[in-house]
């Protein structure tokens, strides 16, 4: 499995305006819910109960919200690059500008594991994340994640 079987190139925002952490978790459920189906108030409801276990900003100003949600068939992804970062209450507390949203199917236990964190090594290259960062079109933004990590494997 590789990024690009769970983030479509319409899956990317390029210069998300949200200007706190539970906004742009409402913009990123309602851009999930265009692509899966899914209601936007059951996904944004996961990734709260997700957050109030413990932040998704990894630090680095990174952010991998993610959670387990019936009904879907696969595992999907959103990313959003912000315009401005967010505090997003990361472990370095530190803001966020480069979130991954990560949804999978209630039983995909390894698959969402080996999926987040083929996600968390992507965002730990520093490279990659300043390419992200100075990228203000979404068909760059996906070709980085996607190529990048087809040539990594």
């Amino acid at each position: 499995m590789e990024l690009v079987d769970i983030l479509v190139p319409n899956g990317v925002v390029a210069n998300s305006r949200a200007t706190s952490k539970k906004q742009i978790l409402q913009d990123l459920a309602r851009k999930a819910a265009e692509l899966t189906g899914a209601e936007e108030r059951a996904i944004f409801d996961v990734l709260l109960e997700r957050e109030r276990l413990g932040t998704t900003g990894v630090g680095n100003g990174i952010a991998i919200p993610h959670g387990k949600l019936g009904g879907l068939k696969r595992l999907w992804g959103v990313f959003a690059r912000l315009e401005k970062p967010v505090d997003f209450e990361a472990i370095d507390e530190q803001p966020v500008d480069l979130v991954f949203l990560l949804l999978a199917p209630e039983g995909a236990g390894a698959d969402h594991l080996k999926a987040l964190a083929k996600v968390s090594r992507l965002l730990r290259d520093r490279r990659i994340c300043e390419k992200l960062r100075g990228s203000e079109k979404s068909d760059a933004l996906y070709a980085l994640i996607t190529e990048h990590t087809a040539n990594a494997a």
